[in-house]
């Protein structure tokens, strides 16, 4: 995805056009994904990742939107929480992104297509040994 690529809205009013560019769909898809429960984080390609170690943010990790004059379709790719029930995250996520997408842009989302490519697990606690004054000498 590239970041320059910006899309032109014409305003049925005639107000004249909306501009704005395309990582900022996927930036509001990647925040409301991560207000789901369950959802631990994106998941993108190992290029993706190469920005974050240089401490650059990268807010669209993990997502392809395709946008048109007044759709759009959304492709993510997410790791889930050990625990939760998969097909509940992925559909609250599929609602949540296209919530956010639809009211903050006006643009229809026509899909919300999830690939789960990781589960987390829970950190294990540490098995807590006995201390030195109750030990057996």
């Amino acid at each position: 995805m590239s970041e320059y690529k910006n899309i032109t809205i014409e305003s049925e009013e005639n107000d004249g056009k909306i501009v704005f560019a395309e990582d900022v769909v996927a930036t509001i898809a990647t925040l409301a994904a991560a207000e789901v429960d369950g959802v631990y984080g994106m998941s993108g390609s190992a290029f993706e990742g190469i920005g974050e170690k240089l401490g650059k943010k990268n807010y669209t990790k993990g997502i392809k939107v395709e946008i048109g004059a007044v759709e759009c379709a959304v492709d993510m790719s997410i790791i889930v929480r050990y625990g939760f029930r998969i097909q509940e995250v992925c559909k609250n996520v599929q609602e949540a992104v296209r919530n956010a997408i639809e009211t903050m842009t006006g643009l229809k989302v026509v899909q919300v297509n999830i690939a789960v490519n990781s589960i987390v697990f829970a950190k294990e606690t540490p098995v807590e040994l006995p201390k030195p004054e109750n030990r057996v000498k």
